[in-house]
């Protein structure tokens, strides 16, 4: 069961990185990105009040525990990770900012290892291996994008000799964002696992942590103020994506918070994780390749798609 909560993630999570490319060239990503988590919420009230009028008539148990634990998921991934994230984008260019997420996984299995006393057993460990190095393979940098990307980025990674080095040129080269940015998920990925082991509530977990972040997202988010404004004048089909987005991410969300009921967290986040594995042959076939798979690509693929049979199986 927990196995099928995750691959319905994954493929949800798949499906959205598709459409956010294609909203994300008819609308402001932040703006966008407002839309998106404020349907996260609408959304996952709806899903909860079909499921206190349907499934639990109308009494939900109370866990104080959990509550707080899905408030907090909701601080790491949906406000510091994605903050994070961005923030990495504009520094070092998408290309490599998605390359420091392979570390998400490696993160979430110590952090639920120490902090959760997960064991995994030597079969689910040398999954874990090879679908790291499989992803690894996946989000492998060539020197044409990495030439292309430091053109653009305000602080090019590795311009700066070793005597240079300290931690102002990390912070401002962006490597110490994207790190922080793959811990504040995997943070995010073991709290969400400890709040469901305390309190079964996905949906409502999905609506907390949510929430949180919306909250947040709009206490910062220099687009707030003329948020409907912005709406009226911006690309309708743009918008609608994002709605689409909102919709799916917290689905996904509450199918890998599910998940973790019955499988390890460190398995569930790996497996959500594994959206290479789609989102690469979709992309070569909707984009023509702009995304320049090679052979390394496909061997990556593969070892992920192995390690994940080693898991199922």
């Amino acid at each position: 069961m927990g196995e099928l909560l995750a691959f319905v993630a994954l493929i949800l999570f798949s499906a959205n990185i598709i459409i956010t490319k294609m909203a994300a060239a008819r609308l402001n990503l932040n703006l966008g990105f407002l839309i998106s988590v404020g349907v996260n919420v609408l959304f996952a009230s709806f899903l909860f009040l079909i499921q206190v009028l349907f499934f639990e008539g109308g009494i939900v148990d109370w866990n104080t525990k959990g509550f707080f634990l899905f408030l907090s998921a909701g601080l790491f991934s949906t406000y510091l990770g994605r903050w994070f994230f961005f923030e990495t984008i504009d520094k070092l260019g998408p290309t490599r900012a998605s390359a420091f997420q392979v570390s998400n996984p490696l993160f979430t299995t110590i952090i639920a290892w120490l902090f959760m006393g997960e064991k995994l057993g030597w079969m689910d460990l040398s999954a874990i291996i090879l679908i790291l190095l499989g992803l690894f393979l996946v989000s492998y940098i060539s020197q044409s994008s990495v030439k292309r990307e430091i053109a653009v980025s305000r602080e090019p990674l590795g311009m700066q000799s070793v005597n240079e080095f300290s931690f102002k040129w990390l912070l401002q080269s962006g490597v110490l964002l994207a790190f922080l940015s793959s811990f504040s998920y995997a943070v995010g990925n073991v709290v969400r696992g400890a709040a469901i082991q305390n309190w079964n509530q996905p949906i409502l977990g999905g609506i907390l942590g949510a929430l949180l972040g919306f909250l947040l997202h709009v206490a910062t988010n220099k687009n707030t103020r003329d948020f409907w404004g912005q709406i009226r004048k911006s690309d309708s089909t743009g918008v609608l994506l994002y709605v689409i987005s909102g919709v799916i991410t917290i689905s996904a969300q509450i199918s890998v918070i599910a998940s973790m009921r019955y499988i390890p967290i460190s398995i569930a986040n790996l497996i959500t994780l594994s959206t290479p594995v789609i989102v690469t042959p979709l992309s070569f076939i909707l984009f023509k390749n702009q995304e320049g798979i090679t052979y390394r690509t496909i061997m990556g693929i593969i070892l992920v798609l192995g390690g994940i049979c080693f898991i199922v199986l």
